[in-house]
């Protein structure tokens, strides 16, 4: 084969190559996000006892948790980190987040139980505690795909479940989930990036 001709051949796979970087980094091959698959309807009771609809969500943006109020750690870990990426925020944009804490343990967490872990110390004051019959919170769950199980029998029982923060627009609509254990600073520049986007 002439020279010519491989210098050709490798100059075209290098273009390839560079172009097909490019695209990468330009989001052309990310898989759109699926939005509509997470998210939707609920009924549930707030922290007041007051019957509580998916249209809460609506006028703010929203961080919405699923967890327990006897979850040792997980729980009281990823309000804290919420708390404190609600401070970076700065006040503006943190009067445009409410934190949604949704309870998996409906035997237990009742109102009255939501509304006192709630007004703890280390939790946002923009929290909305909301919980509800097994058969409410369990379509809460799997509107959002959360998986929760309970764990052992008696009264020292906990609940395994998904640890994700699910972040949702003014609209009520998926916009991005925040992994879990991340920094408060990663919490905040993913919270303050969706709002810049949407």
């Amino acid at each position: 084969m002439p020279r010519h001709r491989i210098i050709l051949i490798l100059a075209c796979v290098i273009a390839a190559v560079f172009a097909t970087g490019l695209a990468f980094r330009a989001g052309m091959f990310r898989p759109a996000p699926a939005s509509a698959a997470v998210g939707g309807p609920f009924q549930l009771v707030d922290q007041n006892g007051v019957p509580t609809t998916e249209k809460a969500l609506n006028g703010k943006w929203s961080a919405v948790f699923f967890g327990f109020t006897y979850c040792p750690d997980v729980c009281p870990g990823t309000l804290q980190g919420l708390a404190a990426a609600t401070d970076i925020l700065g006040p503006k944009k943190a009067e445009d987040l409410q934190i949604v804490f949704i309870s998996v343990d409906p035997e237990r967490d009742d109102a009255k139980q939501m509304k006192a872990y709630v007004s703890a110390d280390y939790v946002p004051k923009t929290t909305l505690g909301l919980t509800g019959t097994p058969q409410q919170v369990a379509a809460a769950a799997k509107a959002y795909r959360v998986y929760f199980a309970k764990v052992g029998d008696g009264p020292g029982y906990t609940i395994d479940h998904s640890t994700a923060i699910y972040l949702m627009d003014p609209k009520g609509r998926f916009s991005t989930v925040i992994p879990y254990n991340l920094p408060p600073e990663d919490i905040a520049r993913r919270i303050n990036d969706a709002m810049r986007e949407g």
